[in-house]
């Protein structure tokens, strides 16, 4: 049997690609190339090489411990978390339709990577690496589309975060602007910052929609098209990046905290979902030239078009069509769960306590009610509000196709929409599921959940698990600030 890293590497059409991207390479003046993957908690690994040596890394791949996939950190008992130091070494193979010149370097270009077990390996040789979430949420997407008939997710994501202000020592100095929401003067204070970020954003394939200033310090919050899940995935992680570069040219922190201030709004990256038939990919300018491009065209698609399933029977103008309302049922059903993804720190829950700033905290649906974790924010589309900034968007794709799938399987009804504040309906006397109000009581719940494990496979639940229980562990263990305020001098 043919090891699947082979399959992949001498896919069809592939071979033409890596030309291209020899041509790209000599056009443009690249020196350097990054090879990139996602960890476990979305942070950007992998490794750079001279583009002298493309076409051999395209062909054979590079080698990294197994454990850069959980970021090749130690738990608080000083063992390395999910893989040991006797473990083998993944391989990465450079994806070349993602090549793209990085516009604050030009001499520097990079690829995203599908990762694999070793081809020496005794079990499962050259196999796809489960503790790949890229590389999962591709494949569990492609099972979705051929087991439903073509439907496909599409995804536009909210990503806030707020530009803070350094101190002398290079520490977190407050907001960058006041906490104004729509204020275009707090807007136009960070002109320079976003400016940047958006021609950035703009050359390296974000087809940028639109921005505001929100109501927290230095918080801006900049949107571009919904795509392909998987492609959005990857805008959003280009992003952070992007954000990471413009905070160091402007001496600056680009912060993706959830919650770095009490009082103020968190920082939230709510998922705009919908359930596509149908489509197709077009090119997009998004202030390029087409025909000199600094990245592959792939780069540059967006899919449109198609049989929108959570558009609206006939008979009802405001209630999604029948199969888009399963696939939410399912996703209504695990919305317990699915926190444990889209909330994944301990930072996360202090969104979820600190009342009156619209953070959902009950699994629950309504129409443009922001007091439910779910809500049709416009005809078509459902918004998934248990989410924030520090969100791994490929494991969050991947987990929302799971429920969905257990929706349509079976049906599952989400109940009616909750048109009334959801505290008002509960003093009314609705009986609502609320949401884990801890990274403890979530990872429960999601171990509780075979479902929603499903878009975990392999060995990705096992690592998740691990890595984030030891990260609710390490703050159980911590004695904090608010502890010895509030009890050191409370006896006798």
């Amino acid at each position: 049997m043919a090891m699947e890293i082979e399959g992949f590497v001498e896919a069809d059409g592939r071979a033409d690609l890596v030309k291209q991207v020899r041509e790209k390479i000599d056009e443009l003046g690249i020196q350097y190339l990054y090879l990139q993957f996602v960890s476990v908690t979305g942070r950007i690994c992998g490794k750079g090489i001279p583009a002298d040596h493309w076409e051999s890394i395209a062909q054979k791949g590079f080698q990294l411990v197994y454990g850069a996939t959980v970021n090749l950190f130690v738990n608080r008992g000083g063992e390395y978390l999910g893989y040991g130091p006797e473990a083998a070494e993944l391989v990465g193979i450079p994806e070349p339709e993602t090549f793209m010149q990085l516009p604050w370097d030009k001499r520097v270009a990079r690829f995203w990577c599908t990762l694999f077990r070793n081809r020496e390996e005794r079990e499962s040789p050259g196999a796809f690496l489960t503790s790949d979430g890229r590389g999962n949420l591709r494949r569990l997407h492609d099972d979705f589309q051929k087991k439903h008939n073509g439907l496909h997710l599409r995804v536009g994501t909210e990503p806030e975060m707020m530009w803070l202000k350094k101190d002398e020592d290079g520490k977190p100095a407050g907001g960058f602007s006041e906490p104004f929401c729509y204020h275009i003067d707090q807007f136009e204070s960070l002109r320079p910052v976003y400016m940047k970020v958006m021609e950035y954003s703009r050359l390296m394939g974000l087809d940028m929609i639109q921005g505001d200033h929100e109501d927290a310090p230095g918080q801006l919050e900049l949107n571009w098209m919904f795509d392909d899940v998987l492609r959005n995935a990857d805008r959003l992680t280009t992003y952070r990046q992007i954000c990471a570069q413009v905070a160091r040219e402007f001496n600056l922190i680009a912060c993706f905290m959830t919650k770095p201030f009490m009082g103020v709004s968190a920082s939230g990256c709510h998922h705009n979902l919908s359930l596509w038939r149908g489509g197709e990919d077009h090119f997009r300018r998004t202030g390029n030239d087409p025909d000199h491009l600094p990245g592959m065209k792939h780069n540059y698609m967006y899919v449109s078009g198609g049989d929108n399933t959570f558009m609206p029977d006939d008979d009802d103008p405001q209630m999604p069509g029948k199969a888009g309302l399963v696939a939410i049922g399912g996703i209504v059903h695990h919305l317990q769960a699915l926190t444990a993804i889209g909330c994944s720190t301990v930072n996360s829950y202090r969104r979820l306590w600190d009342t009156g700033f619209w953070a959902p905290v009950f699994a629950d649906w309504g129409f443009q009610n922001r007091t439910t974790g779910l809500r049709v924010s416009a005809p078509g589309r459902f918004e998934y509000r248990s989410v924030d900034s520090m969100v791994n968007p490929y494991l969050m794709g991947s987990t929302i196709l799971a429920a969905a799938d257990d929706g349509i399987d079976n049906q599952l009804d989400p109940g009616q929409p909750e048109e009334r504040n959801i505290y008002e309906a509960i003093k009314a006397g609705k009986q609502v599921k609320k949401l884990p109000m801890s990274l403890g009581d979530a990872l429960e719940a999601l171990a509780a959940d075979e479902v929603v494990q499903r878009g975990l496979p392999g060995e990705m639940y096992r690592l998740y698990h691990e890595y984030k229980w030891d990260e609710w562990e390490r703050f159980m263990h911590t004695v904090t600030e608010w502890d010895q305020d509030t009890y050191l001098h409370c006896l006798p």
